[in-house]
């Protein structure tokens, strides 16, 4: 996937969505936040993770620090601000090129880490933004299965936080999108190893099984599984513990 291209695409779309509706509509899967919340946040996001890039950081960003953080007051000039600012994460990484260690929230990564991360981020707030205003939305099938493991990966990565899953536990999530292929299954382990997840087709103590938007939807708990038309088999005692040891 050409996260870089996605980036833009996925950013120009939500900006586009939110043009859309009433700046002041409640968002209720992201706290108590407004649409023009939303908007702000993404915005100040991509700008955040570009200067972090930019300069290299080793230590965290204050976002209140973020250069050119507030989105201007008019409509066109502020999805302006907002195109701009995944402009600016790639031009961040091609000046420092992908391979340059910099500070992320999972320790030092390559610059090139930060592209994928922001893709994710937009195309998520994209999917809240949707259901806020009650219109239909589907990311591609290829996107959002890329968006579940990359969320896979963040839970399972974070050291600063208990595991997900208690060991001997094991969760296995199947797209039912035949052309995804081996990308489309994803099992979560927590054996002597330790937490660790894999493509690999494997019987879990849960199982999830429905399309893959549904899947991510379910994953990010911005619906639950039901809603989400998304199968449960086994314990589902399991899956309601890793969304409760996952974070928001």
């Amino acid at each position: 996937m050409d996260f870089r291209a996605a980036l833009l695409e996925q950013t120009r779309a939500f900006g586009e969505l939110i043009r859309s509706g009433d700046p002041a509509t409640p968002v209720p899967t992201c706290g108590e936040w407004t649409l023009k919340q939303l908007f702000s946040h993404v915005g100040r996001g991509n700008r955040w993770a570009a200067q972090i890039i930019s300069e290299r950081r080793n230590q965290p960003l204050d976002p209140r620090e973020v250069r050119d953080g507030r989105p201007p007051e008019d409509l066109d000039a502020s999805i302006d601000w907002l195109n701009a600012g995944a402009q600016a994460v790639i031009d961040a990484v091609n000046r420092v090129g992908s391979d340059a260690r910099v500070w992320t929230f999972v320790g030092p990564r390559p610059a090139g880490w930060w592209t994928r991360r922001r893709v994710h981020e937009v195309a998520v707030h994209r999917l809240d933004a949707a259901l806020a205003l009650g219109a239909e939305l589907e990311l591609p099938a290829d996107l959002a299965a890329d968006s579940l493991s990359e969320w896979i990966e963040l839970t399972t990565v974070d050291k600063s936080r208990p595991p997900a899953l208690e060991r001997g536990q094991s969760v296995h999530l199947h797209a039912t999108e035949e052309k995804l292929g081996p990308t489309g299954e994803w099992t979560i382990v927590h054996d002597e190893d330790g937490l660790s997840w894999s493509h690999s087709h494997g019987k879990g103590a849960v199982a999830l099984r429905g399309p893959v938007n549904a899947l991510l939807l379910a994953t990010v708990r911005r619906k639950t599984a039901a809603d989400a038309g998304v199968e449960v088999l086994g314990d589902a005692a399991v899956w309601d513990a890793w969304l409760e040891r996952t974070p928001f």
